[in-house]
């Protein structure tokens, strides 16, 4: 088996490949062109890698290859202040190769965000908060109306990084049921393959919360809409979320969400993954606050670990740097493999990439001095 970490970064995709101890690690790239890639995903099972991201420059993306990487072609998806100077000066756009190609999608379309591949369909997150589906490898797309048209939508608050569509989750049993993450939106769900969709943000223990003045936190029975980043536990149904003022965890598809925050060193914090063989085992990186600095408490790198579904939670830290830590880890840059002893790994905006294969216990740099990390997922083949 040999194991894959598809790494986005500011300045294009990395692939980081590792022997089959996952001991020694290869790093290529970068692809695509040196886009800004928000996140890497592939299928195991026809080995396509998709890459999304762009930009005001550039406009959305994504980016497939078919061949591990050696090679790469571009969907593109909306215009960017590129086609706009090339549109108005033959030598800028003789010099890049522009063509006045149309798009599917005009200047409407800010970045991709996400993709997730499952049940035959490429889906895409987008920002400002556009869901895209693709049935043909990610060639082609339609917009999900329901969402661009939700009853909530005129509603819908952007974070700092805007009105980002950053996490997309289905359920691998039944194609219809989909999750997504906006923020600063909150949690989606369909069960009717998107044809429709509610928001799932209500807390089952409000009153554990208590009373909060930062403007993310929980209130009104509600988890606060800022969710970070969210996870499915394998086929148990559990969902967990890493959300700005907190780390949530919902038994019943997102209809109520328990705040397992308790035994944190912070409220805040970005990324969170699960085992996939084992669906109370998460682990999460907290910050020491969104306006303290966004890096490690005392500034010692620490992933937690819960072995219970965030009943409780303990520090790992071996090998993570533990003097002048500074870095921040982004909400899409951790994730697991698939190995019978699953690694899990996770990027730094220094341009890190560290890993571990006993759970967390003991970690290693399998990358160093990458331009900053925004995704981290696995690729496992062979």
């Amino acid at each position: 088996m040999t194991t894959t970490l598809l790494v986005g970064t500011t300045k294009g995709a990395f692939l980081i490949s590792a022997d089959p101890d996952r001991q020694d690690w290869t790093v290529t790239g970068p692809h695509c062109d040196l886009w800004p890639i928000n996140h890497v995903v592939g299928d195991p099972e026809i080995g396509t890698i998709w890459a999304g991201g762009g930009g005001e420059w550039q406009g959305a993306g994504v980016w497939r290859s078919t061949d591990g990487g050696a090679t790469w072609t571009l969907a593109k998806l909306s215009t960017g202040q590129l086609d706009q100077w090339a549109a108005n000066d033959a030598g800028f756009a003789e010099m890049i190769g522009w063509t006045d190609e149309p798009v599917p999608f005009g200047d409407e379309l800010h970045s991709v965000w996400s993709l997730h591949h499952a049940h035959g369909r490429l889906h895409a997150g987008v920002k400002p908060g556009t869901l895209l589906h693709s049935r043909d490898g990610g060639e082609s797309w339609t917009r999900n109306e329901a969402l661009a048209n939700h009853p909530d939508r005129e509603g819908f608050t952007p974070g700092a990084a805007g009105l980002t569509l950053h996490t997309i989750l289905t359920d691998p049993g039944a194609p219809g049921k989909i999750w997504l993450g906006i923020s600063a939106a909150g949690v989606f769900a369909s069960d009717d393959g998107g044809t429709s969709w509610d928001r799932r943000n209500r807390l089952s223990n409000a009153e554990a919360c208590g009373p909060h003045d930062h403007p993310a936190a929980p209130r009104d029975g509600q988890t606060g809409f800022c969710v970070h980043n969210m996870v499915r536990a394998g086929d148990s149904g559990t969902l967990y979320q890493q959300n700005h003022h907190g780390v949530f965890r919902s038994r019943d598809g997102g209809r109520s969400w328990d705040d397992i925050t308790e035994g944190l060193p912070s409220t805040f914090g970005f990324p969170i993954a699960v085992n996939p063989q084992d669906p109370e085992m998460i682990w999460t990186f907290p910050l020491n606050g969104d306006m303290a600095g966004r890096y490690p408490p005392d500034a010692a790198a620490a992933v937690w670990r819960s072995c219970d579904g965030g009943a409780t939670w303990q520090a790992t830290r071996n090998g993570l740097p533990q003097e002048a830590c500074f870095f921040t880890v982004l909400r899409q840059a951790m994730a697991t493999d698939t190995e019978d002893r699953p690694g899990v790994y996770f990027g730094t905006n220094s341009g890190s990439v560290f890993g571990s294969t006993d759970t967390g216990e003991t970690w290693v740099e399998v990358a160093r001095h990458l331009p900053t990390v925004l995704s981290v997922e696995t690729l496992t083949t062979g």
